[in-house]
């Protein structure tokens, strides 16, 4: 693999949907209440898909530094492991890569947020290392789902709808969570394929302290609770708002059926259609507010 393709790889393109999904279901949140800005919404795109990336070489560089990861491992290659990408070089990465996504937040909240909102920003940066790293290293102890419905969830779809200049409500809370849970089904696939390994190198993910069993009927809860979240903004878009939905649970109750059946690498394709399924899930509302 050339060093452009390990780098490609490294930023695991097919979850980087989880990351865009919450900012355009804000964005539809903003067009169905008459509030919607390109501005402050585009630089919400930028900030999170540059956060998640950093996320991304953050996890395979602490995980190498850990001794977590080895070589041949069921999930895509990683750079560092396989020894194509120096570990210095992935840290730099990391921690470039975040700082530009902090740049671009500080920005957008001095142009468009109270002050408060620096605080999210800070505890969001924060949160990308503490995912893989620190004293409690959140995806080793069985929290890396409840921090993806926090951080692609709640913080994406709140902020980026309050930037816009839209109020704090419990609904828009609600369906907050509802994409979030959508995000962590990305992550149950991931730890739902890595248990034996997870488990053997002392990882205590979610699918390590509750099995596979578990694992899978949470995946199939998350979607079906996501809808209920969200669905009074799709009611609220259009008279026959809840049609979408519909699609939506029949593709993700196949993928569930694709999740129980499958073990090892077989699993790696699940993880992008299950976050694309998200992003598609967006795309749909917004389709839903305009032509509703």
């Amino acid at each position: 693999m050339s060093n452009i393709g390990c780098w490609i790889e490294a930023m695991r393109l097919r979850t980087l949907p989880v990351s865009l999904a919450g900012v355009i279901y804000a964005g539809a949140l903003g067009v169905l209440s008459l509030r919607f800005d390109i501005v402050p919404w585009g630089m919400c795109m930028a900030f999170a898909l540059l956060a998640q990336v950093a996320s991304n070489f953050a996890n395979e560089y602490y995980d190498f530094a850990a001794g977590l990861d080895k070589a041949g491992r069921d999930g895509p290659r990683r750079g560092v492991t396989e020894g194509d990408i120096t570990p210095q070089a992935m840290k730099h990465a990391a921690f470039g890569t975040l700082g530009v996504a902090c740049l671009i937040g500080i920005a957008l909240v001095a142009l468009y947020g109270e002050w408060w909102m620096y605080l999210a920003g800070v505890v969001t940066a924060l949160g990308v290392m503490a995912y893989s790293t620190g004293p409690y290293p959140l995806s080793h102890h069985g929290l890396g789902e409840v921090a993806v419905v926090f951080f692609f969830g709640i913080v994406p779809v709140t902020l980026t709808y309050m930037l816009m200049g839209g109020p704090f409500s419990w609904w828009l809370l609600a369906s907050s969570v509802g994409i979030g849970m959508m995000g962590a089904n990305v992550i149950i696939v991931n730890n739902y394929r890595d248990m034996e390994d997870d488990r053997a190198v002392g990882k205590r993910t979610l699918a390590v302290r509750i099995g596979r069993r578990g694992m899978s009927s949470l995946y199939l809860a998350n979607g079906f609770m996501a809808v209920i979240l969200t669905l009074p903004e799709w009611v609220a878009a259009a008279r026959i708002g809840w049609l979408l939905p519909c699609l939506y649970l029949v593709l993700h109750v196949v993928l569930y059926v694709r999740l129980v059946r499958g073990r090892g690498k077989a699993l790696n394709p699940l993880l992008g259609m299950t976050a694309c399924l998200m992003m598609l899930y967006a795309i749909l509302f917004s389709l839903a507010v305009c032509l509703g």
